[in-house]
């Protein structure tokens, strides 16, 4: 029995010393596949995608998003959930008024994964919570021309 624990346990070091959990050793944003195929995109694409963008400070405010997104900071993750009957299409999501993520779709009633790893400022610069020195005290949804707040929770 303890030979089969050892087994097992060189089995997964070696499934991840191959790659074969989606490590992240190739420029990408997160240990793990992201489930949206649409994010799953390198570092640099989400860097360069970033630095296009400009906050939409002139941008008209619309009523609170019908969305709930919830922060794991040990983790570094952000559920997003869109709770509308509709998709919602080209969607920017701001950190902060300066961190941004290009998101194509999300889904009705649908839940996006975002790494903070895949959240840059217009310099380049990666959002991190510097071990909660920089908090997440803002999250807005930019669609259809207008910023919309998310009210945020912890997990």
């Amino acid at each position: 029995m303890k030979n089969i624990g050892r087994l097992a346990g060189w089995m997964i070091l070696l499934g991840f010393g191959f790659g074969l959990a989606g490590c992240s050793s190739e420029g990408h944003t997160s240990f793990w596949a992201n489930p949206d195929p649409l994010m799953r995109r390198s570092a640099a694409t989400f860097a360069a995608d970033a630095a296009k963008r400009s906050y939409p400070a002139t941008a008209p405010h619309g009523p609170q998003a019908t969305a709930r997104a919830e922060f794991d900071q040990m983790m570094g993750r952000i559920d997003l959930v869109n709770l509308t009957a509709a998709d919602v299409q080209n969607v920017e999501v701001w950190i902060n008024q300066q961190y941004v993520v290009q998101i194509p779709t999300i889904k009705s009633q649908g839940d996006e994964k975002l790494d903070f790893e895949m959240f840059y400022d217009h310099d380049g610069h990666i959002f991190t919570t510097n071990g909660g020195k920089n908090p997440i005290k803002m999250m807005e949804l930019f669609h259809d021309g207008q910023l919309f707040p998310i009210i945020i929770g912890q997990q």
